[in-house]
Formats: C-alpha cells, sequence, structure tokens
C-alpha cells in the first residue's frame, strides 16, 4: 500500500471517529429524554479498482422495537383515556359526597325527614316549622349545586375538546413537516435520525390524544390512522374541527346543539375512541348528561312525591312544578334540579309545611283525599302524616305503590340509562345516585393507576431495548479513543517518512 493510500485510509478514519464522537454526543445529551432513541453509525467500504482505501460514515440509523413501540402507543391512547375520565369523576366528588356522609343526597333528604319528624311532635312549633323549611331548602340547594358541579365538567370537557383538538391539528402538522424532510433525506442518503426522534415524540402526542397507529412507509413518510380506522392527513392545515358551544341539560349529541368533531366536512367522532379526546367526548355526550337526568328524574319525583300528598313544598322559583308525561320523558323537567327550590309561598308562610298547600280529591291509583287544614288547628298533623308515611315512603297510599321514577329514555335525546332500576322510595333514589356514581369514580381511578402501571412498564421495557444504555456509549467511546490515537499515529508516522524521504531527495 503506498503511503498517499495509507494516508486516506487513516484520513476518513478520522472523520469517522469525529462523526462518531458526535453521535454519541447526542446520545448522552439526550439520555435522559423519555422516548429518545438511541443513533447508530452506519459505515461502508470505499475502493478503487479493487483497492480499499478506507471506510465512509453512513446514514445514522435509529435503534428499534416496532412490536413494543406499537403496543406502546395504544396503551398511551388507554392511561389518557382512564386519566382524563378520571379526573373529571374525582373533581364531582366532594360535591356528590358519599352515602351517609352528611352533605349527600341521602343525608340531606333525611335531615329533612328527621325535621318532620321532629315536627309532628309538636306541629305548632314555629321555629321547629321554620327548620323544616330550611331543611328542604338545603336539599333543594344541595341538588342545585351538584347540577351545577355536573354541568360545569360537561362545559370543561367540550372546552377541552376544542383546545385537543387544535392541539391534534398541529401535532399533524409537524409531523407532515419532519415526515417530508425525511423522505427528502432519504432520497439523497442522508442521516435522518434526528428527524425520525423528533417524529416520535409527535407520535407519542398523538397518541395521547386519539389512541392513533401509525404505518411508516418505505419512502419515510408516516401515516396516521384513528383507533377507528379513520386516516388523519399530515398534509393539510387543520383538517379537524369543532364548533364552539354552551352545554345544558338540553343540549345533546348529535344534533342538539352539541358540536362533533369534523373532517373535511364529514364527522368523525365516532372514530375517535380513544385518548384524551375520546374520553372527552364521552364524558360530554353520555357519562354526564346521564348524571344530570337522574338528578332531574330525583328532583321531579321529589316535587311530585310532595305535591301528590298536598303540600307544594318543592317548585321552580316561579312556585311551579313542572308537568311530566313529555316525549323524551324528561322533555318538560330538562334542568330542574338547577332550579328547584323550596316553594316561595312556603317560604313566606312555614305553617304550609303542617296546613298543606292545596287539597287532594283521592284517587284508587293515586294518594288519598286530603283537605288542608281547615280550622288552622295547632294540634293538626294530617299532612305531617302523609309526609313521613307516604311522599317519602314507597307507597303513594296504603297499598299503592308510588309511581316508578323513570331510569330509561333519560336526557334531552331519550337515550339514556341509569345504571340502577327504578326505585322504591326517595331515600333509595337518593342513595342509588350517590353510590352509582360515587363507584364510576372509584372504577375509573382503579382504571387510570392500572393503565397507567401497563403504560410505564412497557415505556420502560420499550426504554431499556432501545434507549440510551450509558455504559455501552462509554464503552464506544473509548473504542473511538483508541482508534482516533491509531489513525493519529499513522498520519503522524506518514508524515514523519514523508520529511525523511524529501529531506533525503534535497
Amino acid at each position: 500500500m503506498s503511503l498517499d493510500s495509507a494516508m486516506s485510509v487513516a484520513s476518513y478514519g478520522l472523520a469517522n471517529i469525529s462523526f462518531g464522537f458526535g453521535v454519541i454526543s447526542q446520545n448522552v445529551a439526550n439520555a435522559d429524554n423519555p422516548g429518545y432513541a438511541t443513533e447508530q453509525t452506519t459505515q461502508r467500504s470505499l475502493d478503487a479498482g479493487g483497492l480499499g482505501f478506507g471506510v465512509q460514515s453512513g446514514p445514522t440509523q435509529l435503534a428499534t422495537n416496532q412490536s413494543l413501540q406499537s403496543v406502546l402507543y395504544v396503551q398511551n391512547g388507554a392511561a389518557a383515556a382512564a386519566a382524563t375520565t378520571s379526573g373529571a369523576l374525582a373533581a364531582l366528588q366532594p360535591t356528590l359526597g358519599a352515602v351517609g356522609q352528611g352533605t349527600d343526597l341521602g343525608s340531606l333528604l333525611g335531615s329533612l325527614q328527621n325535621g318532620f319528624s321532629a315536627l309532628l311532635n309538636n306541629p305548632a312549633s314555629q321555629p321547629q316549622q321554620q327548620a323544616v323549611v330550611d331543611a328542604a331548602q338545603t336539599l333543594a340547594q344541595g341538588i342545585n349545586t351538584l347540577a351545577g358541579a355536573y354541568q360545569q365538567a360537561a362545559q370543561t370537557a367540550q372546552t377541552n375538546l376544542q383546545a385537543q383538538v387544535t392541539q391534534l391539528n398541529t401535532t399533524l402538522g409537524q409531523i407532515g413537516n419532519i415526515s417530508n424532510q425525511i423522505i427528502a433525506l432519504k432520497s439523497a442518503g442522508g442521516s435522518t435520525a434526528d428527524l425520525e426522534n423528533e417524529r416520535n415524540a409527535l407520535l407519542t402526542t398523538i397518541s395521547g390524544l386519539v389512541g392513533a397507529q401509525f404505518s411508516e412507509q418505505p419512502n419515510g413518510n408516516m401515516l396516521v390512522f384513528t383507533t377507528g380506522g379513520a386516516q388523519l392527513p399530515t398534509d393539510t392545515p387543520n383538517p379537524l374541527s369543532i364548533a364552539a358551544a354552551t352545554t345544558g341539560p338540553t343540549t345533546y349529541y348529535p344534533g342538539g346543539g352539541l358540536p362533533g368533531i369534523e373532517m373535511g366536512g364529514t364527522d368523525i367522532s365516532a372514530q375517535l375512541t380513544g385518548g384524551s379526546i375520546g374520553a372527552n367526548l364521552t364524558l360530554r355526550d353520555t357519562t354526564l348528561p346521564t348524571y344530570q337526568g337522574e338528578l332531574d328524574e330525583f328532583s321531579q319525583t321529589l316535587a311530585t312525591n310532595f305535591s301528590a300528598q298536598g303540600l307544594n313544598l318543592f317548585t321552580d322559583p316561579q312556585g311551579n312544578i313542572p308537568a311530566g308525561g313529555g316525549t323524551p320523558v324528561q322533555a318538560t323537567y330538562l334542568g330542574f334540579a338547577s332550579t328547584i327550590t323550596v316553594n316561595p309561598a312556603v317560604a313566606a308562610s312555614p305553617v304550609l309545611v303542617v296546613n298543606g298547600t292545596q287539597a287532594v280529591a283521592g284517587s284508587a291509583t293515586g294518594a288519598s283525599a286530603f283537605t288542608p287544614n281547615p280550622d288552622n288547628l295547632a294540634g293538626f298533623t294530617g299532612m305531617i302524616d302523609r309526609v313521613l308515611n307516604y311522599a317519602l315512603g314507597p307507597d303513594v297510599q296504603t297499598g299503592v305503590p308510588q309511581p316508578s321514577p323513570n331510569t330509561i329514555g333519560l336526557g334531552a335525546a331519550g337515550t339514556l340509562s341509569a345504571p340502577f332500576g327504578a326505585p322504591a322510595t326517595l331515600g333509595d333514589f337518593a342513595n342509588d345516585i350517590t353510590a352509582s356514581q360515587s363507584t364510576d369514580a372509584a372504577r375509573a381511578k382503579t382504571t387510570s393507576d392500572d393503565t397507567t402501571a401497563t403504560q410505564q412498564s412497557f415505556s420502560g421495557q420499550l426504554q431499556s431495548t432501545v434507549g440510551v444504555d450509558m455504559d455501552s456509549q462509554m464503552s464506544l467511546m473509548i473504542q473511538l479513543q483508541n482508534a482516533y490515537g491509531a489513525n493519529a499515529k499513522v498520519i503522524s508516522t506518514i508524515q514523519s517518512m514523508e520529511t525523511t524521504l524529501l529531506a533525503a531527495v534535497q
């Protein structure tokens, strides 16, 4: 081998070593960056006329484990969805309370029942009459507060959807831009590892938003699909959209004032079932409207049970009780839980909780006949007995069961159902609401904890497979340092030999 050939081999060696140090530096700098995959150098031999004259660095490649990466993307979506649901339901728990805690619906109703029981012993006591009215107002305010919490949570889900769709659009555009750079570099034989690492971080964001699946094409392009099968374009500015909206008891999706998520003018909400977006759609359109429907039904049952016995204790602020019998079943009292209050007439004259507010004609299938305290007798207990025995009991009169509350066909569209059957009493109804919604929150928390643990496990496995191993990088650095010394020695020796030869010629 000539001195020039030896010099060429050593020079290319130094260039490759310098490039290798740069890759190691990149890996070490990103070792603690979650999701970063180790970049690896490649080399190819150089020859001319069958004679080798060194090696040249090729495109840098990423350490990969496609099967594990795909599983992790799916788990990202599951964990994000579970965390979103758990967070929303957990925020309701302080307002909902727990059965028997003292602030839950059943406890507030129990306080009202206790007030009537105390009043039975001294119907003429004005302080006790006022105490009953106060207990009723506390119950109504508790219902109002809970209804407000549901509506706030639903509005938060809608607001989050708008922000998340914007984030999804931005991330899709960034993926498209990076993919275009990767395609160009691949076609020119350039290194794309840095860009692929950057794109992988964006794919992780997408998977948390919609639980997406990805398909890398031979040219380096990346296709993005929802778990429902819709392809999300990365080459179109803002491909997805969702209109602003105000949620409420009378709004619903689809067709009831709540928007879907559209792509190219087509509603694809049904195909966005994963990630935080899918979870917020379920919260906004199903979970929270169901809770609202249960509470509206409880409020209507509360008002009508008392009214059937001759005491309009719970009404809207105008003193009216919404009529039932609509289509859907709750059409005439949607949102009643937000406005229910103590009848202004009773609030102004607490003695009405003793006397009653109106006569009842009586019916074989309904309540028995009742006439309000005709002579304003101080010891009149007829109304109190009817409240304790019937308004709060399982029968509307002896042997005649209370009309069953609606637990199916709930909500503005009539498509929602409570997870429990028709309760026999108001107390059962109150406890069923609290218990079922508390169970939902506990189950969501468990699911979130489990899916997060699984996600972290898969992430750890992937990181141990493709992440930066500092020991390996340090070992490689020592090898490169040794190689650098050897190549530098070759160059130094050649330079010394050439100097000697030139001196001899001169």
